[in-house]
């Protein structure tokens, strides 16, 4: 349901066709956001002390950051309106420099020191700062430029995080370097030719050494260098520029697949309360001029995702972005993730620095891919598949890439990252007491102690077309896995290496709601279904107990839901050695016949040495595969 603040005039409805918004449903909620941070802002509008858990880094950390990453946003809306930009906005942010950067003040900011979350908060200002030079810059007191100047030269010779990180020191200081004070153009030079090392082909970067493929690719390793050109007034077909332009472009032809008809992200990786910000790459494409998508598309699946947010209550009542992915649900969170936390989601409004003529804000909005057919998309950099039905508009992500651990030493399993799906209609079950479990999409040996085998660390065997595979040890279990994609399934073929007696367990998607799912159990089979219709089934096809099918059931589990519901195939007395097991996995808004599935698709486990025979799956239509 659109929110009353949204209930613009009429628009001209074959310019928006699909999700009926233009800029100014953007603009409007833009200043929704700023006005509801007013309340909370301490008298000099140095810091905003939201409410909400605090983060690890203390309260005037976090208020510190409440000023930094709504200055971004602010600095889209005033650079995005220009002579028209509401003089109120300007004063409170200049205002709030004024006081923050002065040590007296009671408001001051911390210092900058390395590795410090301040690092973070830095790199919005500095970008605010540029965006928005000529209305707030230029106009500030001699000695608040210059306290301004003495708090951003903490990042000079300074250490930070080896990861994203590097690229804050980055954009930091090419801002110091374009208002003429101290910089080093080596730490510059340094996280820039960092992120190469990073670089793993078709777009992709991973965050930091090892498998940290999530959002931060597109709203940080993208983001920033070309943030940097900016600053920098690097000519865009030239030199760092230009590489970074075309690795975006490279990027975006697989990234837009990552949207639901209804507008919501695949729900994966960390810092998930960032929410919309999962579209700053979309925006950076356009005002970098390096997108593959059309004008219309472009603005489709960006006012899309806005839309689906506000009409789930994103902010809410009081204006707030809340600790969370619809409302507050700590479990998305970090522990460094303070009240104003969420506001990094600023960076979903960098369209608005497009110019109100553009096309992206001017063309007929235009269906997105999903929307036209079934879409298949194989993304072998960070070993993921995407899978997309028209009929429903879920994009379900098949992971056999992402662990977000580092290359040696002890891995630890995250459920944003660890289980097999993750979709645009599910979120995995990732409070503590669900995830000790470890049901969700996840293939499970579990011990007479009741411990389940954890996927820690992700080995990776091939991804290209519509099948991926991986394997995982763990406390001595291996399980190797086939993921195949057929029309809206995947099929799941594991191999399974473990000791006399244990039990093999698989779980299936999540579905939640605020009422309780319903849920039906058969031979081999068991299914999930929400109030509205989302069904999840996990249907039995070879290895699996046909009396051992069940639904698990959770709590205050899922950010989708209080009330949270995983189909379950369990085989006890496991022989010893290798055994294969077989399931299809089912997310769907339409219906969903298991005991049908089941008898429809042939399953043929060949007889190679040691139980590592080909596996031939039959599907009804004829096609025949070998996992």
């Amino acid at each position: 349901m659109t929110p009353p603040f949204l209930d613009l005039p009429p628009t001209d409805r074959l310019l928006s066709s699909r999700t009926g918004w233009t800029r100014a449903h953007w603009e409007t909620l833009a200043d929704r956001l700023l006005d509801g941070l007013v309340p909370y802002a301490t008298p000099g509008f140095a810091q905003y002390r939201l409410p909400g858990r605090g983060s690890w880094s203390g309260v005037v950390s976090d208020g510190l950051e409440g000023f930094a990453r709504s200055f971004l946003l602010a600095a889209f809306r005033i650079a995005g309106a220009g002579d028209a930009a509401d003089p109120r906005l300007v004063e409170r942010y200049a205002r709030g420099l004024a006081t923050g950067t002065d040590p007296a003040s009671r408001e001051a900011w911390p210092r900058l020191t390395e590795c410090s979350q301040q690092m973070v908060e830095a790199a919005s200002v500095a970008v605010a700062l540029h965006e928005t030079r000529r209305w707030i810059w230029d106009k500030l007191d001699t000695r608040v430029q210059e306290r301004v100047v003495d708090w951003f030269s903490g990042f000079v010779g300074s250490r930070t995080w080896d990861n994203n990180w590097r690229l804050f020191q980055v954009v930091s200081e090419q801002f110091l370097a374009s208002v003429g004070a101290p910089y080093s153009q080596s730490d510059i030079d340094g996280g820039l030719d960092r992120i190469e090392d990073w670089y793993v082909g078709d777009g992709w970067y991973t965050d930091g050494d090892g498998q940290n493929f999530d959002y931060y690719i597109g709203w940080a390793l993208h983001l920033y260098p070309l943030l940097w050109s900016r600053i920098a007034g690097e000519d865009p077909d030239t030199g760092r520029t230009q590489v970074y332009r075309e690795r975006l472009r490279q990027f975006l032809d697989g990234y837009q697949h990552f949207f639901g008809t209804d507008g919501a992200p695949v729900h994966q990786g960390r810092s998930l309360t960032y929410r919309y910000a999962a579209l700053a790459p979309v925006w950076m494409g356009a005002l970098a001029d390096c997108t593959p998508l059309s004008p219309g598309r472009t603005r489709r699946l960006a006012s899309g995702t806005m839309r689906h947010f506000a009409e789930r209550g994103v902010p809410d009542e009081r204006g707030l972005l809340t600790l969370g992915w619809y409302d507050t649900f700590l479990p998305t969170t970090q522990p460094y993730s303070g009240p104003a936390s969420p506001y990094w989601a600023s960076k979903g409004f960098l369209g608005l620095l497009l110019p109100a003529g553009h096309p992206a804000w001017t063309e007929r909005e235009q269906a997105l891919a999903v929307e036209e057919s079934d879409q298949y998309t194989a993304l072998p950099a960070p070993g993921w598949l995407l899978h997309g039905t028209r009929h429903d508009g879920i994009v379900r992500l098949v992971n056999h890439g992402s662990d977000h651990n580092p290359p040696q030493g002890d891995a630890a399993d995250d459920p944003h990252y660890a289980t097999f799906g993750y979709s645009t209609a599910t979120a995995p079950e990732s409070a503590p007491h669900a995830w000790e479990r470890a049901v969700d999409n996840h293939l499970a040996v579990v011990g007479p102690d009741g411990v389940p085998s954890r996927r820690r660390r992700i080995n990776r065997l091939a991804c290209e077309g519509r099948t991926a595979s991986s394997w995982y040890e763990d406390a001595g279990v291996r399980v190797e896995t086939t993921s195949v994609l057929h029309g809206p399934w995947e099929i799941r073929v594991h191999r399974v290496d473990a000791e006399q007696g244990v039990t093999v367990r698989e779980g299936g998607h999540p579905v939640a709601a605020r009422e309780r799912p319903l849920s039906d159990e058969g031979g081999g089979w068991a299914l999930a279904r929400t109030a509205d219709g989302l069904t999840s089934a996990l249907v039995g096809l070879y290895g699996w107990d046909p009396a051992d099918a069940a639904v698990a059931r959770n709590v205050q589990a899922n950010a989708y839901g209080p009330h949270s519901a995983t189909p379950v195939l369990s085989r006890a007395g496991h022989p010893g050695g290798r055994t294969v097991h077989v399931s299809l996995v089912a997310l769907s808004r339409d219906s969903v016949h298991p005991a049908a599935l089941q008898e429809s698709i042939t399953v043929t486990v060949g007889d190679g040495a040691a139980g590592d025979g080909a596996v031939e799956l039959v599907f009804p239509d004829g096609t025949t595969v070998t996992a």
